[in-house]
């Protein structure tokens, strides 16, 4: 519904400003046209990262639900519009811009939310059909502007009134939310910036398609200069800011995992390529080829939706199966495999002549379907896959910013090389063939001079551009002449060869955009299906569908009988929990059962009567967990994933700057299971919580790592209070290095070289390699004794400095095979 709306205004337009009274091509209206166009998608683009960090900290549910009543009323009261001119112009652009805030709410948490109910095995399936939905919606938007358009302009806003109020009432009703809420403070300043930044900048883009004085197009005016520079600047102050404040909009750490920044730059570039399809194609339909072909200008907008139709075919056929099968067999050759496809249709479509036969046109429209839906899917589910959980709405609202934000830089870019490639050839031609069919020299050449972006937008809104340009002149032809003009052939024969120029360099630009993103998704993930074995989100409880929080119906054969609710007390490692409870309570806190938890983690409970109850686990120094389960005349599974409630600070320092920040600080319990993770901050400061204590406390090692540092260790107990321990790490650039000569000065590989501390502990060893140089980097200051073996051992001690590597060369003693032969050999 939410993509829908953001196309169906495309084909509409033309009987949209008819039912208001404005020209849109009349003097000061363009803008009129443009932010019709534009609104919806420049505020989703701003909000959607936002409204994913509000679903993260305060539920995505709440902020998907509240996005469907934001779009069901902001529907209402665009369907319902009595005013004519600017008022009602102004009136549907502000409620397209409410209704944005909408779709926004919706497009930001959807994938969270699919990512949080389903398991990765079946991830790409459920996204692929959520990512079918929303794309194919962007083209099936075409087709419902077309057909209700001419009947009746305020069906284009009602016929999202009856989905959007059975949506909202549906999804309050319904919609559980599985995810993990990460309470924290809005980032205010993150929002602000990044809000103006971005919509700067698109709106510069924006207006940098419209004409300015003398110019075709308005890239050197001062308010787009301003709005392009001004929305740069003010985004890279939103990137400081981002770096520094302890809860960020935009989580900037998050484009450490490959998968995640390879994914988004491939969503982006695809985006980049598809986006102004839409449009290119819209205009080569209704100003060239359906006019040939006996269509009139009038009729045109609903019948260039229909004949696109194999578009988006081919991504429903596409988009679901590649979601299937991705994740059986991976994701890497389905995104870059769609992408590889998607750049030969556009090169075939480049090649096809302007007045092309249909079915060439349409099997064509096809492959560029089949190749965005192979893509769609799996780009998803590896970006989504990639995540954690705490940060899955702003990850999947990052990414539907770069999507969104894509399609306004598309349409700004195509735009761009369609008006540059028209502007060459263009008025040269307009004016020889107005000349030529009786149009006085003096009005041709004024025609000519107007910027082609006003014949573009009179295709695009199914007006007769030769009417418009025309105007009055019209008046002062013969009848015949006016009428061919007019006419059905005239315009499309004339703009064929200048929209070829253009078109070209459309294609070429999207063509590579679409390879760039190819190889972007070759490097995103791995080529076989992921060997994920995380427990997030839901399946099915019971047959009935209800969605059950981490939850399964048991595999065994036959189920779980009727009545009865068993599962595992897990730490999130996977260690089972013994010495646990299950409470299980009505939705009023009445008790109906308790279970002890076996030594094996699992429990039972028995003979529970259909209905929903909130279930309660608890175990000895480990934090409650609860949750709801709905029985519906069948059993059910749920585990729980306790975590404990020790908490361990410290801070980490490097032995030769100080405070290291973005130091790597893991912890693992006695049976080596990792219990916690986190990095440090710019202080070198980090806290771990969630680690076993109190009667599960026990000894919790402590690893930090960093690049060109030696790792450190610490081994603390854990316990009800916070603890705390600092770490030094050890610059690998120092140490000890040189190199094992034999008695003859020749250099000996492959000997092994071991340095031992005073306490007699051996702290590093290395091999020489064929040049005979050995190194033991990371070395801590002191002094050391240095061993050498080869067939004889070489001793020496070494005092070992903080500063750089210190030297020591090694000579063995002599070998056997080189005494003298009346030397007798050694004892021993």
């Amino acid at each position: 519904m939410a993509t829908i709306n953001s196309s169906i205004v495309l084909i509409a337009m033309p009987d949209i400003f008819r039912g208001i009274g404005i020209d849109p091509l009349g003097p000061g209206n363009t803008g009129y046209l443009l932010w019709m166009l534009m609104g919806f998608m420049v505020v989703t683009a701003v909000l959607v990262v936002g409204l994913g960090r509000l679903g993260d900290m305060y539920g995505r549910v709440r902020i998907y639900n509240l996005g469907f009543l934001i779009f069901a009323i902001s529907s209402v009261l665009l369907a319902v519009t009595w005013m004519q001119g600017d008022a009602a112009a102004l009136w549907l652009i502000g409620w397209r811009i409410v209704q944005g805030v909408g779709g926004a709410c919706l497009m930001a948490n959807s994938s969270a939310i699919l990512t949080d109910a389903f398991p990765p095995r079946q991830r790409g399936t459920a996204l692929g059909i959520n990512g079918v939905a929303a794309i194919a919606g962007s083209f099936l938007g075409l087709v419902i502007g077309g057909l209700l358009g001419p009947v009746n302009w305020h069906l284009v806003f009602l016929v999202s009134v009856p989905f959007g109020i059975f949506g909202t009432i549906w999804a309050y009703l319904k919609l559980r939310d599985t995810g993990e809420r990460r309470p924290a403070r809005m980032d205010w300043w993150g929002n602000v910036t990044f809000a103006v930044g971005l919509i700067a900048v698109l709106v510069g883009i924006t207006y940098g398609i419209q004409p300015y004085g003398a110019h075709v197009m308005g890239w050197t005016s001062p308010f787009v200069v301003t709005c392009l520079i001004g929305g740069v600047l003010v985004l890279a102050a939103f990137v400081a800011i981002e770096l520094r404040v302890p809860n960020p909009l935009f989580d900037l750490s998050l484009f450490r995992i490959r998968a995640f920044t390879l994914g988004n730059t491939a969503n982006l570039l695809a985006s980049l390529g598809r986006g102004g399809l839409q449009f290119v194609l819209i205009i080569w339909l209704q100003g060239i080829w359906l006019p040939q072909h006996g269509y009139s200008f009038e009729e045109t907008p609903l019948w260039a939706g229909i004949y696109m139709l194999p578009l988006t075919i081919g991504f429903l056929i596409a988009g679901p199966l590649s979601g299937v099968l991705s994740d059986r067999m991976g994701p890497r050759w389905f995104s870059t495999g769609g992408m590889v496809l998607t750049a030969v249709s556009f090169l075939l479509l480049e090649l096809l002549p302007v007045d092309f036969s249909y079915m060439a046109f349409a099997a064509l429209l096809l492959l560029n379907g089949v190749g965005m839906g192979l893509f769609s899917s799996p780009n998803r589910a590896e970006v989504m896959n990639s995540l954690p959980a705490r940060a899955r709405g702003a990850g999947a609202g990052m990414n539907a910013t770069f999507q969104n934000s894509g399609m306004v830089l598309s349409i700004g870019l195509f735009f761009t090389l369609m008006i540059a490639g028209l502007a060459n050839t263009l008025p040269a031609a307009l004016s020889s063939g107005l000349t030529a069919n009786g149009v006085p020299a003096a009005d041709a050449a004024r025609i000519a001079e107007l910027p082609p972006v006003a014949v573009l937008f009179a295709a695009f809104l199914g007006y007769n551009p030769v009417q418009q340009l025309l105007g009055p002149v019209l008046t002062t032809l013969p009848a015949q002449q006016a009428e061919y003009l007019t006419g059905r052939s005239f315009f499309p024969q004339l703009i064929t060869g200048p929209f070829s120029d253009g078109l070209t360099a459309a294609f070429w630009f999207a063509i590579v955009a679409c390879l760039i993103a190819a190889v972007a998704s070759w490097f995103t993930g791995t080529r076989g299906r992921a060997a994920v074995r995380e427990s997030v989100g839901a399946e099915l409880a019971s047959e009935s569908g209800e969605l059950v929080r981490d939850g399964a119906i048991d595999p065994r054969p036959g189920g779980v009988p009727a009545g009865r609710l068993l599962g595992t007390l897990r730490r999130p490692g996977g260690a089972e929990v013994p010495r646990g409870s299950v409470t299980v309570t009505t939705a009023d806190g009445l008790p109906v059962g308790r279970a002890t938890v076996g030594p094996d983690g699992r429990y039972t409970l028995q003979d529970l009567p259909a209905g929903t109850y909130l279930v309660v686990a608890t175990a000895p120094g480990l934090r409650a967990d609860a949750t709801t389960i709905v029985l519906n005349g069948v059993g059910a599974v749920h585990d729980f994933a306790l975590r404990g409630t020790g908490v361990l600070h410290g801070t980490v320092t490097a032995a030769d700057t100080g405070a290291l920040p973005d130091a790597l600080v893991v912890a693992t319990d006695g049976e080596g299971r990792v219990t916690g993770r986190t990095r440090t901050a710019v202080d070198g400061r980090w806290t771990l919580t969630g680690l076993p204590a109190g009667e599960v406390a026990g000894d919790v090692t402590v690893v930090a790592s960093h690049h060109g540092y030696r790792p450190a260790t610490a081994t603390v107990v854990t316990g009800c209070e916070p603890g705390a321990t600092d770490l030094t790490l050890v610059p690998t650039r120092t140490g000890l290095a040189g190199t094992v000569r034999s008695p003859a000065g020749r250099p000996v590989p492959g000997a092994a070289v071991s340095a031992t501390d005073g306490l007699g502990d051996v702290v590093a060893t290395a091999f020489t390699d064929p040049a005979g140089d050995y190194a033991l980097p990371g070395l801590e200051p002191g002094r050391y004794t240095v061993v050498a073996t080869a067939l004889v051992p070489a001793t020496s001690q070494v005092e070992v400095a903080a500063g750089p590597v210190t030297r020591l060369d090694l000579d063995l003693g002599t070998p056997t095979h080189e005494r003298p032969r009346h030397a007798a050999p050694r004892e021993g």
